[in-house]
């Protein structure tokens, strides 16, 4: 498929600066371009390689004036490029109406239309799929649970009972939804589990990447809300709420009943201790340790974590802490020596 580049640009509501005519007959990242390949920059740090790339075309910011190439201004321009690749890569319905003989369902099961349950998936008593539902192989759904309509669950997902899942929701390999929140009671040097009775609730365009656990809650429930995104290897305790629109990244753990607000971004590796609440808006930067609430709309940094314009100051201070050492040593080794004279002139 060949299409005019200001036929691409129309499509996705950007501005053409150079030669329009130009076909462009797929997509790809800026080093790895080829001719007729359309790339895209949204960071500025990439746009010394624009001398280099074999792209016929870049999309770029609005800011840019010209280019060794033909561009399509966008004041978003990564988000400009995912419509670019879905305008090549259009899917097609992958998973027809089916229910595979291998597959085990139990009692009372509910099934929408179009539903697809793939090779040795395990679905118990009273579950309800909703429309456009697909449940690729080997993936278990617990008993009282409910899938929204065309939630995707990738192989070899485990969703325990009692879980209910919004529309359009996208869960990854290896991820568990609902397991027992880690909860026991110490009696006599003893510790005792505490029954988990709650539940987890994924509103709907959630997506879950892979090997994931999210525990369902003690008592009520764990609640991830509306579009909210979550990277691979991401812990989620016991009665946590996640407000609308969060960014989740990868290794990130939030300990039971803390409350994240929407809009928040966790970058990788972020540690919360349980019971604070973050607020709206607030970024907190990659390795960082947070103990206790968050105010809205700030970057935090740090272990542990604090506001990002202190933390850089303690972190340019720690940074020349071996010259402090050698200066302290030498005031100590002056000192000495000034002290040594001042006792020979008092004897």
């Amino acid at each position: 498929m060949k299409k005019r580049l200001d036929e691409i640009a129309s499509y996705l509501g950007g501005e053409v600066v150079g030669d329009g005519s130009v076909e462009i007959k797929g997509v790809a990242g800026i080093e790895e371009a080829k001719p007729g390949d359309l790339t895209f920059i949204a960071n500025p740090k990439y746009v010394k390689l624009l001398n280099t790339t074999s792209a016929s075309a870049v999309v770029m910011g609005q800011d840019v004036q010209e280019a060794k190439i033909p561009v399509i201004r966008h004041p978003n321009p990564y988000y400009a490029f995912s419509g670019a690749i879905g305008l090549f890569h259009k899917p097609e319905k992958r998973y027809p109406e089916r229910i595979d003989p291998t597959a085990l369902l139990g009692k009372g099961v509910i099934l929408g239309k179009d539903v697809y349950v793939g090779p040795y998936v395990i679905i118990k008593d009273r579950v309800k799929l909703s429309d456009k539902v697909v449940i690729l192989g080997g993936s278990f759904i617990g008993g009282d649970t409910v899938v929204g309509e065309s939630s995707l669950i990738f192989p070899h997902v485990t969703i325990r009972e009692n879980v209910i899942i919004g529309k359009n929701v996208i869960i990854h390999s290896g991820t568990v939804i609902g397991s027992d929140g880690f909860g026991y009671a110490k009696d006599k040097g003893v510790y005792h589990k505490i029954p988990q009775v709650g539940r987890v609730v994924l509103e709907d365009d959630v997506e879950v990447g892979a090997n994931v656990t999210i525990d369902r809650a003690t008592l009520g429930e764990t609640r991830i809300k509306k579009g909210t995104k979550i990277d691979n290897l991401v812990q989620i305790a016991h009665n946590v709420k996640i407000g609308e629109n969060t960014i989740v990244v990868a290794q990130v753990g939030i300990s039971g009943s803390t409350k994240v607000g929407k809009n928040v971004t966790l970058a990788g590796q972020v540690g919360l201790v349980g019971h604070i609440e973050i607020g709206d808006n607030v970024i907190v930067g990659a390795q960082s340790g947070v103990s206790k609430s968050l105010h809205p709309g700030k970057v935090y940094f740090g272990y542990p974590a604090r506001e990002h314009s202190k933390a850089r100051k303690i972190e340019a201070v720690v940074s020349l802490l071996p010259q402090y050492v050698e200066k302290i040593r030498s005031l100590e080794k002056r000192i000495k020596e000034l002290e040594e004279k001042i006792r020979q002139k008092v004897v």
